[in-house]
């Protein structure tokens, strides 16, 4: 699994978003702001991370640093665990 931490304009504005990936697979989830949920949507993550304009806008992290991040991203929301993520990317892929 990949972690991202994303930022509104650069490091300095503070965490904004985050991303998990497993590129291998080619599935991703991410905290959804408005539904205040983690959400399937590898389009949307691979077009971020694949946009040369959003270069300066996102750091891969571990795990543990992702978790340390999660409060201010989710507003409360812990990050699951990999086995829930992976719920998340089979439940997410029969779409």
């Amino acid at each position: 699994m990949s972690y991202y931490v994303i930022y509104r304009v650069d490091e300095q504005s503070g965490p904004a978003g985050l991303f998990v990936m497993d590129a291998g697979l080619g599935q991703a989830v991410l905290w959804d702001h408005r539904a205040r949920a983690w959400a399937y949507d590898p389009g949307l993550v691979v077009r971020f991370l694949d946009d040369y304009r959003n270069a300066d806008r996102y750091k891969n992290v571990s795990r543990a640093d992702a978790e340390a991040v999660v409060d201010a991203v989710t507003g409360g929301e812990k990050l699951p665990d990999e086995g829930s993520i992976r719920a998340m990317f089979k439940g997410g892929g029969d779409r």
